[in-house]
């Protein structure tokens, strides 16, 4: 399963937990979290779904290319790191 980790500096406003996931994308993987921390949304997100422009993520050490519908796609293996 993929893993899915937050910064520190994240945490120092709101939950975010460091889990599994079995999602196909992005997109899937962080509304994984989002169930686990709604709150996390409003952080990660802006109001029409895309990526903050002050956050970054990246998937097996490469940054994502689509900020807007979160489509990269995310292996079994996969680390995904989400920062600010």
């Amino acid at each position: 399963m993929a893993r899915i980790a937050f910064t520190t500096h994240l945490k120092r406003f709101t939950e975010t937990p460091e889990f599994d996931t079995d999602a196909a994308t992005l997109r899937a993987a962080l509304e994984h979290a989002f169930t686990l921390n709604p709150r996390l949304r409003g952080y990660v997100l802006d109001d029409q779904g895309a990526l903050r422009r002050h956050m970054s993520v990246f998937v097996d050490g490469d940054q994502i290319s689509d900020r807007e519908r979160l489509s990269d796609p995310v292996r079994a293996a996969s680390e995904i790191y989400v920062m600010q």
